[in-house]
């Protein structure tokens, strides 16, 4: 189990905007995301899921807006903000010829993490058998579930999970649905971009075609 994380800190989004290339793609969102809280995204394909959960994650910069961490601008404190967010993106991330095991050791040493849960985050997506094996034997959903363990081996408070069941089986959602609910138990905060019906209890879901409407409107406007 992890440690608590329910604190007073709220990841809040002031008028967001995301441009990609000459794309005006959202426009205008606002967003609050408390302790045991949960985000889930929806949308059509372009309209903007994964590009806010990259900027949340810092990994692109607003067009307009900006994102507060405990009342505090992200950028003022970047290094601070970083350490607190999980970011699973599309693409696995595994190396070929590293084990599970040494893939989680390696994403917890980039975290610094000085005591990380590596069997725990074994078992929590029964890699067990698997620990010791090259990547490159892995199927698909064993190497999802090895990138998602790695939210298990370094805790951080801020879960951004883009598409997570994808690959996924039946067993591997519901010990992922598990996970998110032990974390938010404890005072973590999940936001998931999906195109699956509603996954998580008492989300706040954002249909960001939405807010594309409000970005055409406003790109015409300046052209």
């Amino acid at each position: 189990m992890e440690s608590g994380f329910a604190t007073e800190e709220e990841l809040v989004a002031e008028g967001l905007a995301c441009r990609r290339g000459e794309r005006l793609v959202f426009t205008g969102l606002d967003c609050r995301l408390p302790a045991g809280g949960a985000l889930v995204l929806r949308g059509s394909n372009g309209s903007g899921k994964s590009s806010l959960l990259r900027l949340f994650a810092t990994l692109l910069t607003p067009a307009a807006g900006r994102l507060l961490w405990g009342g505090v601008p992200v950028m003022r404190d970047a290094a601070r903000y970083r350490a607190a967010v999980h970011y699973v993106g599309h693409l696995d991330a595994t190396k070929p010829a590293l084990t599970p095991r040494e893939m989680l050791h390696f994403w917890a040493a980039l975290r610094g993490s000085a005591a990380p849960a590596i069997e725990h985050a074994l078992a929590a997506f029964a890699l067990d058998a698997v620990a010791d094996r090259p990547c490159r034997w892995l199927s698909a959903g064993q190497r999802r579930r090895l990138a998602l363990a790695r939210l298990v081996a370094a805790p951080a408070p801020i879960w951004l999970l883009d598409e997570p069941n994808a690959a996924l089986d039946g067993d591997g959602e519901a010990r992922l649905a598990t996970l998110i609910a032990e974390h938010r138990a404890v005072g973590g905060r999940v936001a998931m971009a999906t195109h699956q019906p509603a996954v998580l209890n008492d989300a706040a879901v954002f249909m960001l075609d939405d807010f594309a409407a409000s970005a055409d409107a406003a790109l015409a406007a300046w052209q």
